[in-house]
């Protein structure tokens, strides 16, 4: 059995005369029995000293690291709708909150209260955009979940009683933590749920 410092060594040996074996390298090396950690510290030192090649690896990010992008929001439009310093206008995937503006329904009851929670989690603050399958609505703008300290909004404001779980396919990847959120409201009968008629309507995306 090889210790771990000398296998590093060897597949740096090899991978310094040819970056081109490292598939083949890898793979004699990942079927010893090298054990996790050892695995682990392997990767991290080729993807080092190898940043271009660990693509042909072949290995995927693990499932619990989530690909997001920073913004910071200039303004809060309503409760599910904000506006980033760039002039892009973000549009919360999964969660649908009373309108303040609606040609048809105006002020809803609710909208105001929600708009002014959203303001006070994320208004000028910098925030993290998770896409999920679509990159933006008819409108033009961007579908996202927005995370501040590490806090999705969108189920925050779900929970609260600000706003109905309402997701659209192919955008579901936290329907189901939508909906228990939703429930969570409901039962303990939060925010909207409280105040406002909830009797079952078609929900609105504007």
């Amino acid at each position: 059995m090889f210790e771990k410092d000398e296998v590093v060594q060897l597949l740096l040996k090899q991978l310094r005369r040819n970056a081109n074996v490292l598939v083949v390298v890898l793979a004699t090396i990942l079927s010893l029995v090298l054990g996790s950690r050892v695995t682990s510290d392997l990767f991290k030192t080729v993807t080092k000293e190898f940043p271009a090649a660990t693509p042909q690896l072949g290995i995927q990010a693990s499932p619990n690291v989530i690909a997001t992008e920073s913004a910071k929001v200039a303004r809060v439009i309503d409760g599910d709708t904000i506006e980033l310093e760039t002039g892009e206008k973000v549009r919360y995937i999964g969660i649908d909150a009373p309108e303040t503006h609606h040609p048809q329904q105006g002020l809803e009851c609710f909208g105001k209260e929600s708009t002014e929670h959203n303001r006070e989690l994320v208004e000028g603050k910098e925030v993290r955009l998770e896409k999920d399958i679509s990159k933006t609505d008819r409108y033009g703008r961007l579908l996202r979940y927005v995370y501040v300290h590490d806090e999705m909004v969108n189920e925050l404001l779900v929970r609260d009683g600000f706003a109905h779980a309402s997701s659209y396919p192919p955008d579901i990847k936290y329907q189901e933590r939508f909906r228990a959120a939703e429930k969570e409201a409901q039962e303990q009968q939060r925010g909207l749920w409280k105040q406002c008629d909830t009797s079952p309507q078609t929900p609105l995306v504007e």
